[in-house]
């Protein structure tokens, strides 16, 4: 049977998400400001081309930017709360065998 995870007490899971928004907030602005960087550097070394690049690269770099946060933020969030020992693992150490 599961234990029960600490996201489930709302104290933890108000701090955890808490935490979790912040980091966003900040990867948010970042993001931001790496697209202007971005865009500035492809305007200096090529001189106007096509908006329809500026835009791709635009979407492009902070789709993946911010994805790329927010699974990490959940990571960090499942590991730093203890959620990931709540588990049942039920093959216990025997994974090693099998790779």
């Amino acid at each position: 049977m599961t234990s029960r995870s600490p996201l489930d007490d709302p104290d933890n899971s108000s701090f955890a998400w808490s935490r979790f928004k912040r980091l966003m907030w900040f990867m948010a602005v970042f993001t931001i400001v790496m697209i202007v960087l971005s865009l500035g550097v492809l305007y200096w070394r090529n001189g106007p081309i096509s908006i329809h690049f500026y835009i791709a690269t635009a979407l492009g770099v902070g789709f993946a930017m911010l994805l790329m946060s927010a699974l990490m933020g959940l990571v960090f969030m499942s590991s730093g709360t203890g959620h990931d020992e709540s588990i049942d693992d039920r093959l216990g150490d025997n994974t090693k065998d099998v790779w």
